[in-house]
C-alpha cells in the first residue's frame, strides 16, 4: 500500500500511509486507539476506499470495490469482535455463502465435512466439523476463524487482536499457528497492544499516530521502551504509575466465601486506599469470586462485611447501594449499552445527582458527563453518540466512568485494561493509583502479570477455586504469583 490516504466527514483518519508486506513475514500494526489503524486495514480488505495512494499486490495496481474483491486476491481480515453464526457447525460457518453443492443445487453437505475435516488437518486444528459454534471456547472460535481465511486461499491474514480474550495456553496455541502459517510462505498482520507478543512473533513493525506513518521496520532494531514512546508521542517511563497512598482501616471483609462449582472458602481482608490484585489462571474462579462480592452471584457459603457488619447483597444494586460497584470484564455484554448515547451510558448508575425534585435538569447531566469525560480523556463526536461506534479502550472508559459517577467506596475493575492501546492503560492506571489516594479501595482482578506487580499493595493468588496466597508487593515476583497460580496445595485459611 502506497500514500493511503482516507478522510471521514471532513477528519483526517489516515495522511499518506505506506505499508510493505512480504511473504513469510508476521509484521506488526500498533499504535493507539484512534491512530488509524483499522481504518487503513479496511481499505485493504475493501470495506473502505480511499481517498488517495494506490494498492500494489504482486506489483500490479489493484482496486477492491469490495470486501469480495479483496478475498479474491488473497487478503481476508480476522476481526477482534469475531462475526460467527453461533447456532450452525463449524464447516458451515467456514463455508457461509459458498456451499458445496450437488447436481441438483442442495448443499452437499458431505463434501463440505470432508472438505473441511481436510482442511482442518492441514492446519494442525484438532475440531469436529460438526460441531455447533456456540459450544466452543473463545480460542477454538479465532482458529475456525484462521481456518475460514485459508479455506480461501489467502495469502495475506490481517489479525485484530486476536489474542484478547484467550488465555496464557491458548495464546500459546495460536501463537504457535501464526508461526505455522508464515513457515508456509503466508504473510500475517497483527494488530495488538501486548508488547510481549510483538517481539515474540513478529519480525517487522509498522507504527501509526493520529493517521499518520511514524515508524516502518525490523522489530530487532527498536527497543520496547522506544516503541512505546512513538506510539503516544511521550516518554512512556513508567506504565503503572502507582502513588503512595495511606492505607487505612479495613472496609471490606471476606470470611470463608464459596460459590458451589467456582470457588471454596475464600478470606481476605480490603482496606481504604489499598489497590488489591487478584491473580490467577483463567477458570482459577477470579471473576466469579467479584461477581459474588458484587451481588451479581449468590454464596453458597460463607460471609461478607463492611465496615464490620455483615451484609447481603442479593443483586448488584444492593451492593451500589452500599457503596460497592464493579466494572465487569466483558464491556460490551455487561459495561456499556452498545445502542445507547454515551451520555446515558455515563449518568446510568448517578441520575439521582442529575435531579432537582422530581425532574432530571440538564445542566448537571453535561456537568457531570464533561467531569469524568475529561478525566478519562474520553474521546467522542457527540453526546448523542451510541457506545457501538466508540473504539474499545473508549468503551472501557466510558464503562469505569460509569462506576466513578455514583461515587462508591470499593470499586471493583475485572481486566480493567484488557484489550486496549498502551496510553489508555497508562490514564487507567493513573486514575486507579489517584482513587487510592483519596481513600476509595479498589479490587482489581488482571490476567497481566505486570499490571498485578505494578499497580497492586497487596496480591491475591487462586488456583482452580482455592486460595493459594497473599503477598505484599514488596515481596511479589512474577516467578512467585505464578508459582501460587499453578500450586496444588490449598492454603490454610484462617
Amino acid at each position: 500500500m502506497k500514500n493511503i490516504s482516507k478522510h471521514f466527514g471532513g477528519v483526517h483518519a489516515l495522511d499518506n500511509v505506506s505499508l510493505t508486506l512480504r511473504r513469510g513475514e508476521v509484521h506488526a500494526l500498533v499504535g493507539e486507539n484512534g491512530a488509524g489503524k483499522s481504518t487503513l486495514m479496511k481499505i485493504l480488505i475493501g470495506l473502505y476506499q480511499g481517498d488517495g495512494g494506490e494498492i500494489l499486490l504482486h506489483g500490479n495496481r489493484m482496486h477492491f470495490k469490495n470486501v469480495r474483491d479483496a478475498q479474491n486476491a488473497g487478503i481476508s481480515m480476522i476481526f477482534q469482535e469475531l462475526n460467527q453464526v453461533k447456532v450452525l457447525s463449524v464447516m458451515e460457518n467456514i463455508y457461509l455463502g459458498r456451499e458445496p453443492r450437488t447436481g441438483t443445487g442442495s448443499v452437499n453437505y458431505k463434501k463440505m465435512y470432508q472438505d473441511s475435516t481436510s482442511l482442518l488437518s492441514s492446519l494442525g486444528v484438532n475440531l469436529d466439523p460438526k460441531v455447533k459454534i456456540r459450544d466452543l471456547t473463545v480460542a477454538k472460535n479465532q482458529l475456525v476463524e484462521i481456518v475460514k481465511a485459508m479455506s480461501l486461499n489467502a495469502e495475506i491474514l490481517i489479525m485484530d487482536e486476536p489474542t484478547s480474550a484467550l488465555s496464557k495456553n491458548e495464546i500459546e496455541y495460536l501463537l504457535t499457528m501464526i508461526r505455522t502459517l508464515r513457515d508456509q510462505g503466508k504473510c500475517i498482520v497483527f494488530i495488538s497492544h501486548k508488547m510481549e507478543e510483538i517481539y515474540g512473533v513478529c519480525e517487522s513493525v509498522t507504527v501509526l499516530r493520529d493517521g499518520r506513518l511514524i515508524y516502518s521496520g525490523k522489530v530487532s532494531e527498536i527497543s520496547e521502551k522506544e516503541l512505546i514512546r512513538m506510539m503516544v508521542d511521550r516518554e512512556v517511563n513508567e506504565l503503572f504509575p502507582k502513588q503512595k497512598a495511606t492505607i487505612g482501616g479495613v472496609v471490606l471483609e471476606v470470611k470463608g466465601l464459596s460459590v458451589d462449582g467456582e470457588f471454596e472458602n475464600i478470606s481476605f481482608d480490603l482496606h481504604s486506599g489499598e489497590i488489591l490484585g487478584v491473580a490467577g489462571l483463567m477458570g482459577a474462579g477470579r471473576t466469579e469470586l467479584v461477581e459474588t462480592i458484587a451481588g451479581v452471584r449468590k454464596p453458597s457459603k460463607g460471609e461478607i462485611y463492611l465496615r464490620g457488619k455483615k451484609i447481603v447483597n442479593r443483586i448488584p444494586a444492593d451492593a451500589i447501594k452500599r457503596g460497592i460497584a464493579m466494572v465487569p470484564e466483558d464491556r460490551k455484554r455487561n459495561g456499556v449499552f452498545l445502542k445507547l448515547p454515551i451520555k446515558e451510558n455515563v449518568l446510568m448508575s448517578s441520575l439521582k445527582k442529575c435531579m432537582r425534585g422530581p425532574l432530571i435538569r440538564g445542566k448537571l447531566e453535561r456537568k457531570y458527563f464533561e467531569e469524568y469525560a475529561e478525566k478519562l480523556e474520553i474521546k467522542y463526536s457527540s453526546l448523542s453518540q451510541t457506545c457501538k461506534n466508540l473504539s474499545g479502550g473508549n468503551q472501557q472508559k466510558v464503562a469505569v466512568s460509569r462506576v466513578l459517577n455514583a461515587d462508591p467506596d470499593i470499586i471493583i475493575l475485572d481486566e480493567p485494561t484488557r484489550g486496549i492501546d498502551v496510553k489508555t492503560k497508562a490514564e487507567i492506571h493513573r486514575l486507579m493509583s489517584s482513587l487510592a489516594g483519596t481513600g476509595k479501595a479498589i479490587l482489581m482482578v488482571s490476567s497481566e502479570l505486570p499490571e498485578i506487580l505494578g499497580m497492586s499493595d497487596r496480591i491475591l493468588v487462586l488456583h482452580e477455586g482455592a486460595q493459594t496466597g497473599i503477598m505484599d508487593r514488596n515481596d511479589a515476583t512474577a516467578d512467585k504469583i505464578m508459582e501460587l497460580a499453578v500450586k496444588t496445595e490449598r492454603m490454610e485459611v484462617q
